[in-house]
């Protein structure tokens, strides 16, 4: 039977557009540097990852994200969100983390998890923790959790102990359905951080 025709059906087009996303993930885990901040995507690949726009199956960019953060940030304890809620509700019976937000001020002001403490920098870090026992609990947070490992080693370098990053940060959290804040109020959207990354955040929470 002759199938030449099926180069242009949908079938064939859709896992050609698949095959280079799942290149484009495989290219960013093989960088040897990833840096949220600056990173993007080669340009050539951008179009193959829009195609993702309304698809929930992004396990595979989930993965490869947390898995780049982890080999970065070996020293870094990373906290799942189930065991940061369980924390959060037993604070009567346990003593409660202290949150900081590390992301940018737009970020944070967009919504954070209630209670947290904006630290863009490592000075506002330090600031935020000062008087605070090396012993207490500190849990950071930023979009994935790249940022906030990266302040989460800083701040195990000044002599706190008990530095954990949220793995999966915000995204991940709202993603499950679990609560964010502007202020007291709750809200149901999240700064994306950019559109690349903000692939990660399902697409009724993104702020834009």
């Amino acid at each position: 039977m002759h199938r030449g025709g099926l180069l242009g059906s949908k079938p064939v087009v859709f896992c050609i557009v698949r095959t280079a996303v799942r290149v484009a993930y495989i290219l960013v885990a093989a960088l040897p540097v990833f840096s949220v901040p600056t990173f993007s995507l080669p340009a050539v690949f951008l179009p193959a990852v829009a195609a993702q726009e309304d698809s929930e199956d992004n396990a595979m960019f989930w993965s490869t994200t947390l898995k780049m953060i982890r080999a970065k940030f070996p020293e870094v304890a990373q906290l799942s969100t189930d065991s940061l809620q369980t924390w959060l509700d037993e604070s009567a019976t346990a003593e409660r983390p202290l949150l900081l937000d590390v992301r940018e001020k737009e970020e944070y002001e967009v919504s954070h998890l209630k209670g947290a403490v904006p630290a863009m920098t490592e000075k506002e870090a330090l600031q935020a923790l000062e008087g605070v026992p090396p012993d207490r609990p500190v849990v950071l947070y930023c979009s994935v959790g790249y940022r906030s490992s990266e302040m989460a080693g800083f701040l195990q370098k000044q002599g706190f102990r008990k530095v954990y990053n949220l793995e999966g940060s915000i995204f991940a959290w709202a993603n499950e359905g679990r609560p964010v804040y502007r202020g007291d109020e709750r809200v149901s959207k999240v700064h994306p951080y950019d559109r690349v990354w903000g692939k990660l955040l399902n697409k009724v929470l993104r702020a834009r």
